[in-house]
């Protein structure tokens, strides 16, 4: 299986192998830099894999995947 990673990390990490990706710092991923690479760092952040099972992230993300299904309550449930 084949896929293109190119449009979610930097210049110097396409056609690398998603093993690859995730050992790589944080700045690898398009749009950040070596200086989110420091601030992530004093988070214990310190590659693109420890980003993707930090626990702060993984539970945004989850919300963000269930914001969908909620439903609003109505007066009539209250």
């Amino acid at each position: 299986m084949s896929l293109n990673l190119d449009k979610l990390v930097d210049k110097d990490f396409r056609g690398k192998s998603i093993n690859e990706i995730l050992a790589a710092p944080p700045s690898a991923l398009l749009g950040l830099s070596p200086n989110h690479d420091e601030a992530l760092a004093a988070l214990k952040i310190k590659s693109v894999g420890d980003l993707g099972k930090w626990q702060h992230a993984v539970h945004a993300q989850a919300l963000v995947t269930l914001a969908h299904a909620e439903v609003a309550e109505t007066a009539a449930d209250a």
